[in-house]
């Protein structure tokens, strides 16, 4: 299981034209191949910085999904709205309690 975690900063008046996308795709990239969750976060203390959780089955799925044409919209569209540089990280699920 591999976990991607995406950070987002946006401008202030950007974020409704960012959460409008999320919502017309996010069923569309929970149902890409090897896509077993997904989740997006808003930072409690700065509105501006969001955050998406993504499990995948294996590295090649979410490089699938990256090299998709849904990825590669959804991305173009998202980032002209960024007010900083997104960080990301793949990690490795050890341990989950529910």
């Amino acid at each position: 299981m591999l976990v991607r975690i995406v950070k987002m900063s946006f401008e202030e008046e950007k974020i409704p034209d960012f959460l409008a996308n999320f919502e017309s795709v996010k069923e569309k990239i929970r149902n890409a191949p090897g896509n077993c969750f997904l989740e997006l976060y808003q930072d409690k203390n700065n509105k501006n910085i969001f955050f998406t959780y993504s499990y995948w089955e294996t590295e090649a799925d979410l490089e699938n999904y990256r090299q998709s044409e849904l990825f590669k919209s959804v991305w173009s569209f998202t980032k002209k709205l960024f007010n900083e540089k997104p960080e990301a990280w793949s990690v490795d699920k050890l341990v989950s309690l529910t």
